[in-house]
């Protein structure tokens, strides 16, 4: 393979990168608990979080730090299902492209 065949493949497998990146920013998954619903999306980032009034009443019974570690627990929880569905799906990328996986090239299979 020459010069150009590999710089051309390099280009490729960066324009294929930044297509599944862009997918994977469309990934979301929810997880809620006592009161706590966090959206993630699967490059990490949070769509959204809703706290009904129920969720504070460890506050206002005097353990901020329970209330605290609910939602942490939660926004974990939500990036964790938002990485689980992104592995999945890449999974199933590299099933439907033989095993080699979408940047297959990468590491010298077609």
């Amino acid at each position: 393979m020459g010069m150009f065949d590999q710089i051309k493949d390099v280009m490729k497998m960066r324009s294929e990168a930044k297509r599944i990146q862009a997918e994977i920013s469309k990934i979301t998954a929810e997880y809620s608990n006592g009161g706590i619903t966090a959206v993630a999306r699967g490059d990490g980032s949070f769509v959204s979080l809703k706290i009904l009034p129920e969720a504070y009443d460890e506050v206002k019974a005097g353990k901020p730090e329970r209330f605290e570690t609910m939602l942490v627990n939660v926004l974990n929880g939500a990036a964790k299902k938002a990485k689980d569905v992104v592995q999945a799906e890449m999974m199933k990328m590299m099933q439907a492209s033989g095993g080699a996986g979408a940047l297959g090239g990468l590491f010298g299979g077609k």
